[in-house]
């Protein structure tokens, strides 16, 4: 009975020359990473959600860029500009009620947008740390007080990521 010992299936070893990062010329630096657990979109809103978190989420994303062409500040302010048109058609209607009623009627164009920033990844216009990001933040929307937070919360992101690039 035979034995693998040369590691499992989608394993490398790390050695000179297999593929370990560091170790050959054709590795590529592991992806990094975002965590999303300090955007919250509820009624207690984190104090410095719009300020440092927003700021530190832009920071990372664009040092995700890493000279290549992703996430591009045209192609992350077109989700913004589609998020915006959404909080402007929930937010157009007079009453609370009303508004409810429209967030209702919108809601799944809303939670759609989570489909569209993956396909964007899968075109390689984003990133993961992008599509994390922003699916984290399209999730929470149940409200228009949410959606409304989303918008703040994207707005103070394009804010910071556009002064990354200067």
């Amino acid at each position: 009975m035979a034995t693998n010992q040369g590691g499992g299936f989608g394993q490398r070893s790390g050695g000179p020359g297999q593929g370990g990062y560091g170790n050959d010329r054709f590795s590529t630096p592991p992806a990094p990473t975002i965590s999303v657990s300090d955007i919250k979109l509820g009624a207690a809103l984190p104090v410095d959600l719009f300020a440092d978190i927003a700021q530190e989420k832009a920071a990372l994303i664009f040092d995700a860029k890493r000279g290549r062409k992703i996430n591009e500040s045209t192609q992350l302010r077109k989700f913004y500009d589609e998020l915006v048109m959404w909080f402007d058609k929930v937010h157009h209607e007079r009453t609370k009620v009303d508004k409810v009623g429209k967030y209702a009627e919108v809601a799944p164009f809303i939670k759609m947008m989570i489909a569209k920033v993956a396909y964007a990844r899968g075109r390689t216009h984003v990133d993961e740390c992008f599509e994390q990001m922003f699916s984290h933040l399209i999730r929470q929307i149940d409200s228009p007080d949410t959606l409304k937070h989303a918008k703040l919360f994207m707005e103070a992101f394009m804010g910071f990521y556009k002064a990354q690039e200067k």
